[in-house]
């Protein structure tokens, strides 16, 4: 894989209130470059949600209203959020849930695509006992030594997956055959399904 090919890709993660739909407490971005994450100019934000934090979103990644109280709320921080994103390229861990709840409080923002390593992973390792994020991280054995925070901080969790993400696209020849295999359909970025022929 030829990762100088690649066009402006983002990693990103986000961790919720608990309720559903989810209030946003915490986004990250880490952009890949040259095969690498690059955490010199990766970002993450902390917002105050509109409702308060469940106990059960507390136990998952360990942020509570206490920590979140003088945190800016999200109308503070949304256009610098999407003006980070800008049109790149994401890539999320199970992303359908990262797209649509980022999609929910940016209505204007649209990448340019969105691949995601669960999808990529059920190709690229075809008979694993399961796709988590967990189980690929045992499987792939990334360094997460510099990894920063811990297990389902999107800080964390977005370093994991870049890394993932790079062990996996090693198996891949071009771009356009990476997106085939990691863009869920329906998303942006998805290859266009062939025609079928016709007469007419």
């Amino acid at each position: 894989m030829n990762f100088a090919s690649w066009p402006p890709l983002l990693v990103v993660d986000v961790e919720g209130n608990g309720t559903n739909p989810p209030d946003l407490v915490e986004v990250a971005a880490l952009p890949i470059r040259g095969g690498t994450p690059d955490k010199t100019t990766a970002n993450a934000w902390l917002t105050r949600p509109n409702r308060p934090v469940t106990s059960f979103a507390t136990q998952v990644h360990g942020l509570t209203n206490d920590d979140l109280a003088n945190k800016p709320a999200w109308t503070e921080i949304a256009s610098k959020v999407q003006a980070f994103l800008g049109t790149a390229w994401i890539c999320a861990h199970n992303a359908h849930t990262d797209y649509r709840v980022l999609k929910a409080h940016l209505p204007t923002w649209e990448p340019a695509g969105v691949l995601d390593t669960l999808r990529l992973a059920r190709t690229t390792f075809p008979g694993l006992p399961g796709y988590s994020l967990d189980k690929l991280i045992k499987h792939v054995q990334p360094d997460l030594s510099q990894a920063p925070g811990h297990r389902h901080r999107a800080t964390f969790d977005a370093f994991a997956t870049a890394h993932i993400l790079i062990a996996m696209a090693s198996g891949y020849d071009t771009w356009d055959q990476l997106v085939a295999a990691a863009v869920p359909p329906g998303l942006p970025g998805a290859p266009e399904p062939e025609q079928e022929p016709t007469l007419w």
